[in-house]
Order: C-alpha cells, then structure tokens, then sequence
C-alpha cells in the first residue's frame, strides 16, 4: 500500500470534515463565543448593573460603583481519530471519505456541545422550573414555556441578546401537540407542516438528540432537564478551532484521520439560565 498521499486529497477531506461540522454543531452560535484564545484558560468578564442619581446643583456626581467581575473557561483538547485504509490512493473512495468525514465532524460538533451542556447544568442558576408546572409531574408544555419566558424577561438585559429554548425529542413532540404552539391562530410559523419549532416566544427553539456524551440528563424517574438561556449567559473559549490530520502510520499499514480542537466553556451569568424538568414516558 502507498504510503503516500497527496495535499489534495488531505484538504478535501479537511474541507469536507469543516462543511459537515457545521452541520453536526447545534449550540455553538447560541452562546458567547471567543476563538484564537492562547493558553489554556480565558477570562470572560461581567459587568454588574448601575443605579442613575438625581443630579443635585453645584455637588460632586456619585459613581455608580458598578461591579467589574470575571469568569474563567478552562480549555480542554479532544481528538476524534480513525484507522482506516480508505486513504490508499490506489483505492480511495468518495462516498467513504465523506463518511468519514461525517463521523469525525460530528464527533467534534456532540463534544463541543456537550462542554456548553455541562457549563449551563454547572451554572447552579436560581432560576428552576419543576415537571409539576402546568400540572402534577407534566411533560414540556407552554406553560412551561411561558415560565421560562418571564424568568428571563424579569432579569432584563438587552433586548438584541439571543435567547434558546432546548429540549430533548419528546419535549418537541410535546410541544407539537399543544393548540397554542402549532395552531396559526396563535402563529404564523405552522410547526406541524415541518415537524419542528423554530422560534417561537422570542426564542430559538432547537431539539437535542439522545447523545453517548451525555446530552440532555435524564435520570431514573424519567425526569429529563432541559434549558432556556440567553447567548451572553455562557461563554465558550476555543484555542484550537476544528481541524483535521491523516497521517500514513507503518506500524497499522493504514491511515490515521484525526480531527481535533481545544476549547472550555463556562457560566457568565447564572440569571440568564433557566433549568426545567419535564417527566417523560418510557
């Protein structure tokens, strides 16, 4: 077998890797992100709420004294390899790389997302709403929903700061059976015509999948919990962005295709996470 392979061959393969991550990557854009971070933590700061005074004649002004704070994300290195024998370019097959590539990119896209998961399930926020909203031991629901919304609204903050709603497939399945969520009485989005929820209360509304990284916890009462949260609420550092290796290894006669990253992901504000749990069927 050659030992070889051309350039080509490698940055088509990484190109391939980098179209289907972003693909396979769901929370990325929903939080505060900082790429190009040196060393292996990052400060994300937090500046604290002022108080205006009344202005009195001919007095020195009164400082708001407004608190500076920060928060620091410790950045943690993944990799995401293969064996494989496709790369021999007597043999290599499109379909296969890209299969390849799919996997490699997904896998960096679930671990990345599983850094958020962990950092808004860390946050410890006060802001809970139990599966008895809406009704005793209830699934996802709007009134649930609804909750979340006020929870965030009562924290104020700017009205340009993205908010997500994340739920596990049986939430949205839940949601797609509730009049006010699907009907266009109450919407111009028809949520049934798709089988999805894309926006809807002023959030985004994105389903999470059942993830060997762990995903959205579900524990042995069938208790899922799930997040709404504000994009500056979470903060994601990445020293290493996504990218690929294959490098030819003798001793397994195959290639090795690794894609690897480095990043760490923390809780800015723990105000602008809301924890629910939702009970669901077997």
């Amino acid at each position: 077998m050659s030992n070889s392979l051309s350039s080509a061959a490698i940055t088509q393969f990484d190109a391939e890797v980098h179209h289907a991550y972003q693909g396979e990557s769901l929370l990325r854009g929903t939080v505060r992100t900082r790429t190009g971070v040196v060393g292996s933590t990052h400060r994300f700061p937090k500046l604290g709420k002022g108080t205006a005074t009344q202005r009195v004649t001919q007095t020195d002004v009164t400082p708001m004294n407004v608190a500076h704070t920060n928060v620091s994300a410790t950045l943690t290195d993944w990799n995401a390899p293969e064996y494989t024998d496709i790369f021999d370019q007597a043999k290599v097959n499109f379909e296969e790389r890209t299969e390849l590539a799919t996997t490699i990119a997904g896998a960096i896209g679930r671990r990345e997302d599983q850094l958020i998961l962990n950092a808004l399930d860390a946050a410890s926020s006060t802001l809970t709403i139990s599966n008895d909203i809406g009704g005793t031991d209830t699934g996802m629901n709007t009134a649930k929903a609804r909750r979340a919304k006020r929870l965030l609204d009562d924290q104020g903050g700017p009205k340009a700061d993205a908010r997500t709603m994340l739920v596990s497939a049986q939430g949205l399945e839940d949601m797609l059976g509730t009049t006010e969520a699907t009907s266009t009485d109450f919407n111009t989005v028809k949520a049934l015509v798709g089988g999805e929820m894309n926006t809807w209360l002023g959030m985004n509304w994105i389903m999470m999948e059942t993830r060997d990284e762990g995903g959205l916890v579900v524990d042995g009462s069938l208790d899922r919990t799930t997040f709404a949260y504000k994009k500056s609420s979470i903060g994601l550092a990445v020293g290493i962005e996504r990218r690929t290796e294959v490098n030819y290894v003798p001793e397994k006669t195959s290639w090795l295709a690794n894609g690897l990253f480095s990043a760490g992901a923390i809780a800015i504000d723990a105000l602008g996470v809301v924890e629910m749990v939702s009970r669901e069927s077997a």
